[in-house]
């Protein structure tokens, strides 16, 4: 056991070295959701012709600070019909996995909080755990808009977890292994994996969008239908740490992992230049690509509409799962067959992706195509029989 400093007994540097983690983790992400949350509004208020936050502090930087302190300050309320365990335990369980998540994302070279051999596995695993808390949220509150906003989640969540899983898989086989440093050490020069396997990156960023319960997938939250789905009956910093702190915190993880398994973590200019510029030059590199990610998160909230859960469901099953297997298998043998080489990975990638592009649109316009033809038979039918 490593002793601490300034002669601290090691069992007691062990202890204090955990808080002291969580409580800068805590801090990190707490601002991170905030600025997150003020750069969103900003940004959907330029696209809608809007000014946006402007009244508290200069540009309205203080205002979502203001609304974390509002949350802060609300009355904790809580039904009477509510199960007491399960509604207070809900939160917890939905932000645990989110902030156990950070520990071994790689921010830059040596700056990671634990190199795990099975890394990305971890991720996996946390990333399936949030369900959860959002399940229990939505028994445990006896209200029936958010039971079925639990439900929903449930169902989209375990059905996009599987092509996502099967896109990170995809990656696994490129790089040959699980660790995140390892991963992001793969790829140094400027042909990362995003140029190898595009097809698993456009999957994962899919089934991600879905995950994070971000635009168009926002179903279990979907406030023309269902109040607030899971969250109607909370309120107060529940409430924010619930809807704020979680989802852009498994935002920001979720933009993490495609940072690093398909576009290189912190690889980039002069990340070779010196014991201290070098980690500081990855860690901007990673910050860059991760809130790249996160702006065209945003920038799908503005622009498209929400999906019904039947065409969710669709894509998820009848699409997505059936093309990351398929580039799954394709990738798993050309590795075997041309293991000198991942040109062949990349063209049949290619391929693939362009496949799925052009494939998608033809199909829906056959089946509008489909639809406009039965609508004019029933039309039809009823003026005859009129």
């Amino acid at each position: 056991m490593v002793a601490g400093p300034f002669g601290i007994d090691p069992l007691a540097w062990l202890v204090l070295r955990l808080l002291v983690a969580v409580v800068l983790a805590l801090f990190l992400i707490l601002n991170g959701a905030l600025l997150l949350i003020y750069l969103e509004r900003k940004i959907q208020a330029a696209m809608q012709d809007r000014i946006g936050p402007y009244h508290v502090g200069p540009f309205g930087l203080l205002q979502t600070l203001a609304d974390a302190l509002k949350l802060i300050a609300k009355e904790d309320f809580r039904a009477g019909q509510t199960d007491r365990a399960f509604f207070i335990a809900a939160p917890a369980l939905v932000f645990s996995p989110m902030l156990a998540s950070f520990v071994v994302l790689p921010f830059g070279p040596g700056i990671v909080g634990a190199d795990l051999n099975i890394g990305l596995l971890y991720l996996a695993m946390l990333g399936s755990m949030g369900v959860l808390g959002i399940v229990i949220a939505g028994w445990a509150s006896n209200n029936k808009y958010s039971l079925v906003g639990g439900l929903r989640s449930a169902g989209q969540l375990i059905s996009y977890e599987v092509p996502g899983i099967l896109s990170l898989v995809t990656a696994v086989l490129l790089v040959g292994s699980l660790s995140m440093v390892r991963i992001t050490e793969a790829q140094p020069g400027p042909f990362t994996n995003v140029f190898i396997i595009p097809l698993a990156f456009v999957t994962y960023f899919i089934a991600a969008l879905a995950e994070t319960n971000r635009t168009p997938f926002d179903l279990p939250e979907a406030e023309s239908e269902l109040v607030a789905g899971y969250l109607t009956e909370y309120s107060g910093m529940r409430w924010g740490t619930m809807l704020a702190l979680t989802e852009y915190g498994n935002v920001t993880v979720v933009c993490s992992i495609m940072t690093t398994l398909w576009f290189g973590g912190w690889q980039g200019p002069g990340i070779d230049s010196g014991p201290v510029t070098g980690p500081l030059l990855g860690l901007l590199w990673f910050t860059l690509k991760t809130y790249t990610f996160i702006l065209v998160f945003m920038w799908i909230r503005a622009t498209l509409p929400r999906l019904r859960i039947d065409q969710l469901m669709n894509l998820c099953w009848k699409v997505l799962i059936p093309l990351a297997l398929l580039n799954l298998s394709v990738t798993a043998v050309l590795l075997i067959a041309f293991p000198g080489t991942k040109l062949p990975v990349a063209i049949a990638n290619w391929v693939l992706l362009a496949v799925f592009l052009l494939g998608v649109p033809m199909v829906q316009q056959r089946r509008l195509r489909g639809i406009r033809a039965r609508m004019r038979r029933d039309v039809a039918g009823a003026t005859a029989a009129s």
